[in-house]
């Protein structure tokens, strides 16, 4: 039996019972569906969060104190609680590393913002001029503080644009003004273009920058950092950079061999490296949870086979009696399980796609809907068909045509 009438049988068959049809396509449209959305959504949250670190210097490098010793109880000290990194590390390593190209002390404190009757509590960010190149930030008005300034511990500063919307609702211009942190006047010399929240939800305009000197004296009343912010010369120098600035500080603390580090070094690429493993461990996660739903399809379409069998009983023996054979008969069957398989995929794959531009216009989550995502679930329509429809498809094979014939 030709191929194209096997196909044509099938196709009558599905037609007599359109509604029984589409109710066993029903798992396999919701698991395509819910599998595409999910890596969707996963997919669009991973070039998200890689977007996201890497608009903040992807060659950036961040070095932290970190207290190896544990207190009594076994807990362990705050990283802004323990006093290792100093102004002479920063000096160590702009004098010494070759790899970076600027690096930034860095201190901070949260606070309340005053201007008149309006208030903001938000965060001050205490480092030196270069931290914008660092960190990729730009002005939208006025100029960045000076090293002159920060020699002097002048009391101005950069406000971002969630400081300048709480603190100035009139609209007025803000460059020049004063505002309070705390008790402490800053003139505000300069306003940082807006980047909206990351991909953790942190809002990146509500901060203040000033510089650390300022911060640290009349502020925190400390000599010590907080952070020290670095840029390697290029992304690829990285980690070069890296090995050189442990080395240094750990020559600048007089660490000896068999102790530990009192500070961590971080780069941008190996916390996008992390997010994006952490981001892939979920959406394989989401997509298995999805996939059961095409498992649960495959059963459905299993099911409606074996009882589409036994009521063609006798069809399969007159097919049998004019010479059809039983490999004819264990692909018409075959057919029919592939088509309704491949039919449900394809509408599925409408609605995956659908429900992805879905949340992304409503919810405004990042989406990317991947081609490998829509091919992956073609081939494993196909193969569920293949593989429920199969045993049915036996049964039907092997009936003997006399007891088909048979059969009431």
């Amino acid at each position: 039996m030709q191929l194209f009438n096997l196909i044509r049988i099938a196709l009558k068959a599905l037609q007599r019972n359109k509604l029984r049809a589409f109710l066993t396509m029903l798992g396999i449209i919701i698991g395509v569906g819910a599998v595409i959305t999910m890596m969707s959504i996963g997919e669009g949250s991973k070039q998200s969060i890689q977007s996201s670190l890497s608009s903040m210097g992807s060659n950036m490098i961040t070095i932290m104190p970190y207290n190896n010793m544990p207190m009594p109880g076994g807990a362990r000290m705050s990283s802004s609680s323990v006093q290792s990194l100093t102004e002479d590390d920063v000096n160590k390593i702009r004098t010494n590393v070759a790899d970076v190209s600027a690096v930034s002390p860095g201190v901070s404190s949260s606070g309340q913002a005053i201007k008149g009757a309006n208030n903001w509590p938000t965060q001050m960010q205490g480092v030196a001029p270069s931290y914008l190149d660092i960190r990729k930030l730009s002005l939208k008005d006025g100029v960045n503080f000076t090293d002159d300034q920060v020699r002097k511990s002048a009391k101005v500063c950069l406000i971002g644009q969630t400081v300048v919307t709480n603190l100035f609702p009139g609209g007025e211009n803000p460059i020049g003004q004063v505002i309070r942190f705390g008790k402490i006047p800053f003139q505000v010399i300069g306003v940082l273009n807006p980047k909206g929240q990351n991909t953790f939800g942190q809002d990146q305009d509500d901060i203040i920058i000033a510089p650390y000197t300022t911060v640290q004296k009349r502020i925190l009343a400390t000599t010590y950092l907080h952070t020290i912010y670095a840029s390697a010369v290029s992304e690829s120098r990285s980690d070069a950079a890296t090995e050189e600035i442990t080395q240094l500080l750990r020559e600048n603390h007089r660490l000896r061999p068999t102790e530990e580090d009192d500070f961590t070094v971080r780069t941008q690429a190996e916390l996008i490296s992390t997010m994006s493993s952490t981001s892939t461990m979920m959406t394989t996660l989401l997509t298995a949870v999805a996939g059961i739903s095409l498992v649960i399809g495959g059963i459905g379409i299993m099911n409606i086979m074996y009882v589409s069998v036994t009521e063609r009983t006798r069809e399969i023996g007159l097919r049998m009696s004019i010479g059809a054979r039983g490999s004819d008969i264990l692909l018409q069957f075959l057919i029919e399980a592939i088509m309704i398989s491949i039919t449900g995929g394809i509408i599925g794959v409408i609605i995956g796609i659908s429900a992805s531009l879905i949340v992304s216009s409503a919810l405004h989550w990042p989406t990317v809907i991947s081609e490998s995502a829509i091919g992956l679930s073609f081939v494993v329509c196909a193969l569920t068909g293949v593989f429920f429809g199969y045993y049915p498809a036996q049964k039907a094979a092997r009936l003997d045509p006399i007891d088909a014939l048979r059969y009431e």
